[in-house]
């Protein structure tokens, strides 16, 4: 499903922020990305979706090479990826279901045909009550899941989420984790990155510890 290949990410600045990573993460596998901070934890998950590039070695999603595939080839697997990231890009001069909408907006479906989907992904993450509110009425842990939500109403067949709790206090992460592990029950491929322990002890996955760029027994 997802193949790092001795991959390596080099900046322009000679920094190499992952430095020869080799693991896989299987089909319907969760897997968590530690590590402390600067440890190349945001650039892997960049690499996964196809944001970054290995600068040498492989990164494989759907035994698909990312750095051979031309832009429309990536706009193509991006359709199969969810993607949540830090910074959240929410649009506060829309509401709630206008910002889960955009995802189905590019990708071609129309108002009436993307409802349906729109209020069953708010519905998942608790929003539903809340879909004419601005982003900005919302909690950031609200916030939060209405990134989830415009992460899944695509469906995707893998998602990627990059410190999904690093603002949130304990009881707010704890909803967003159950979220992710009821996400990955139904056979959603789950590759996260977190530094909390408390959240690591609740999912019980797979772990894969970066130290300097490096994977860390």
């Amino acid at each position: 499903m997802i193949t790092f290949s001795s991959a390596t990410k080099r900046y322009p600045n000679g920094h190499e922020a992952v430095k020869s990573v080799s693991f896989t993460i299987n089909k319907g596998e969760m897997v968590a990305i530690t590590g402390h901070s600067g440890a190349g934890k945001s650039t892997l998950l960049k690499l996964a979706a196809g944001i970054e590039f290995a600068s040498a070695g492989n990164v494989l999603v759907n035994d698909q090479n990312l750095a051979q595939l031309k832009e429309a080839g990536i706009s193509v697997l991006r359709q199969n990826l969810g993607l949540v990231f830090q910074d959240h890009k929410l649009l506060f001069d829309r509401s709630v279901f206008d910002n889960v909408a955009l995802p189905l907006e590019i990708a071609g479906f129309t108002r009436t045909e993307a409802g349906k989907r729109i209020r069953a992904a708010l519905d998942k993450v608790g929003l539903l009550t809340r879909e004419k509110a601005n982003p900005v009425a919302l909690s950031g842990g609200e916030q939060q899941r209405l990134c989830i939500a415009r992460a899944i109403v695509n469906r995707p067949s893998i998602l990627i989420a990059d410190e999904p709790t690093g603002n949130l206090d304990q009881e707010y992460s704890a909803t967003i984790m159950d979220l992710f592990r009821s996400f990955n029950q139904v056979g959603v491929t789950v590759l996260l990155s977190t530094h909390d322990e408390i959240s690591l002890t609740r999912l019980q996955c797979k772990r894969v510890t970066l130290a300097q760029g490096t994977l860390s027994q």
